[in-house]
C-alpha cells in the first residue's frame, strides 16, 4: 500500500476531505444556478417575504441533507431542486391550511435585515405578473397547472418538467398545449369582459 492510498483511506484524509470539497462545490453551483428561479417560483405563491425566505431556505436546507442521493440519470439538477420546491410548498400548505404549529412557526422565525426585506418585496413585485398567472390557472387540472408552472414560469424545459411530475415528455408537450389553449381562451373572455365594463 502506497503512502498516498493509505492517506486517502484513513477517515478525515485527503482522500475524503477532496470528496466532501468536491461535493461542497458542486451543491454551491446548484445553489447559485437555481436560488433566484426558487425564489421567485416562491414569490409567485406568497406576498410574505418572511414566507417567501423561508420557503427558499427550506428547499435548500433539504436539497444539502439529500444532495448525496442525487442521481444524475433521473433527471436534471434544476428539475430535481423543483421538485423539491414543489414538495416544500405542499408540505407549507398543509401546515399552513391546518393552522397547526402556527405559534412554533412565529416564534422560530427569525427576522429579516431591512435590505432583506426591500429585496424580496421587489421580488415579489416583479413576480405580480406571476401571481395573477397562478391565480387564473386554478381552473386547470392540479398536473396541468403544475406543469405551466415549471415551464412557463420556473423556466423548465419540457423534458425537466416531465421528470419532476414523472410523466413522459410527450404527455407534456401534450398537456402543455391543451393548458396553454385554454388559458389563451381564458384570456380572451376576460379581456372581452373587462372591455364591455370599461364601455
Amino acid at each position: 500500500m502506497t503512502e498516498r492510498t493509505a492517506t486517502a483511506r484513513q477517515p478525515g484524509g485527503t482522500g475524503a476531505r477532496s470528496a466532501e470539497d468536491s461535493a461542497a462545490a458542486g451543491f454551491e453551483r446548484l445553489y447559485r444556478a437555481n436560488v433566484e428561479a426558487v425564489t421567485s417560483y416562491f414569490a409567485r405563491r406568497s406576498a410574505d417575504p418572511h414566507v417567501v425566505a423561508d420557503l427558499t431556505a427550506d428547499t435548500f436546507v433539504t436539497a444539502i441533507t439529500s444532495f448525496a442521493s442525487f442521481d444524475r440519470g433521473k433527471g436534471t439538477a434544476r428539475s430535481w431542486v423543483f421538485g423539491i420546491a414543489r414538495h416544500v410548498y405542499a408540505a407549507h400548505c398543509e401546515a399552513y391550511g391546518q393552522q397547526r404549529d402556527r405559534l412554533e412557526r412565529l416564534a422560530g422565525r427569525r427576522d429579516l435585515e431591512p435590505d432583506q426585506t426591500e429585496e424580496l418585496l421587489d421580488r415579489i413585485d416583479a413576480e405580480r405578473a406571476g401571481r395573477a398567472l397562478v391565480t387564473g390557472l386554478g381552473t386547470l387540472p392540479d398536473r396541468d397547472r403544475a406543469l405551466v408552472e415549471l415551464v412557463d414560469l420556473a423556466g423548465l424545459r419540457p423534458k425537466e418538467a416531465a421528470a419532476v411530475l414523472g410523466v413522459t415528455p410527450g404527455a407534456v408537450r401534450m398537456r402543455l398545449m391543451r393548458a396553454r389553449a385554454q388559458l389563451r381562451r381564458q384570456a380572451i373572455t376576460t379581456n372581452q369582459t373587462r372591455g364591455d365594463d370599461h364601455d
